[in-house]
């Protein structure tokens, strides 16, 4: 725990929320629905990374058990007009990534698509083995008009819960049960205009594990990458934005995600992380690369190819 008290104050980069907002026209748009949640859509199929909605308390987490609040989950999907989704993919299972995940696939009658961690979350909610996909690391896979791939990753650290899901979890249960598992890089390719993103959803990554991959935009998770030391934080940029050579870069996973959806959205207090920091070094190389450098705006289709 850092002495730093506070938070960021997001108005400091008021600039930088201007992501292209998505028109008719658009053929491929993401909604960021917080943390690393990107509902992806191209009006007439949609997948969503994460599906994180429920978003309990800091008090619930720490001392309680959770479990994926159903009202909410309806709420949250119901507002972003998502009825049927083709796929659900975790980029890992901590409970701010996976704690819904399962329920959303259910509801949307999407394939729950992961690791084995991402399996046994989907199994303890009580999905049908042919709903769960368990990835082949750099395979592609079919959904619809998307190929998606899953490039090994790593964690930023420190992990605070690492290691495996090993056995169906079913909920309520405490926020460690939620271990990291697999993490992932996840690639999304449009096959039918082209266009490629990459979600990297935690601010880790396995050196020289994206060589060979492209895409234009990358959504970049940026959660702890300002309590790391300079040169970390630009080698992860080499290693992600760099590697890809990504020309838009959208940052997510900075927000409070104790604080439900219905309330503006917050940074992440000092006592997790330093989003000042991030934006200073970011800015920088992001600058001399001639990248732009986003803000999303919560539930707002945008199009950031456009």
């Amino acid at each position: 725990m850092r002495l730093k008290l506070g938070r960021p104050d997001l108005s400091a980069w008021s600039d930088r929320f201007a992501v292209p907002r998505a028109t008719d026209a658009s053929p491929l748009t993401v909604t960021f629905l917080g943390v690393a949640t990107l509902l992806v859509d191209d009006g007439t199929t949609a997948m969503l990374t994460d599906g994180y909605f429920s978003r309990p308390g800091l008090l619930k987490v720490g001392l309680g058990r959770i479990a994926p609040d159903v009202a909410r989950i309806d709420r949250e999907l119901a507002a972003a007009g998502v009825s049927q989704l083709a796929a659900v993919a975790p980029v890992h299972t901590h409970f701010d990534h996976v704690l819904d995940s399962a329920v959303v696939a259910e509801r949307t009658g999407a394939t729950l698509v992961g690791g084995r961690s991402t399996a046994n979350v989907g199994r303890g909610a009580g999905l049908a083995e042919d709903a769960v996909r368990i990835a082949t690391p750099g395979e592609p896979l079919e959904f619809g008009p998307y190929t998606v791939t899953l490039v090994e990753s790593h964690h930023c650290p420190p992990d605070r819960y690492p290691g495996e899901i090993a056995a169906p979890l079913r909920p309520p249960a405490r926020a460690s049960a939620y271990r990291c598992g697999e993490a992932w890089s996840t690639f999304v390719t449009h096959r039918p205009s082209g266009r490629r993103l990459l979600v990297q959803g935690s601010a880790g990554f396995v050196p020289g594990a994206l060589r060979g991959y492209r895409a234009e935009v990358v959504y970049l998770g940026v959660g702890q990458l300002g309590l790391r030391p300079d040169a970390e934080i630009r080698q992860y940029w080499d290693e992600t934005v760099r590697q890809v050579g990504a020309e838009r870069v959208v940052l997510i996973h900075w927000d409070d995600f104790f604080r439900p959806l219905d309330q503006p959205l917050r940074a992440l207090p000092y006592a997790g992380d330093d989003l000042d920091v991030t934006m200073r070094v970011l800015g920088e190389l992001a600058d001399a690369d001639g990248v732009q450098l986003w803000f999303p705006t919560v539930r707002v289709r945008e199009d950031a190819w456009a």
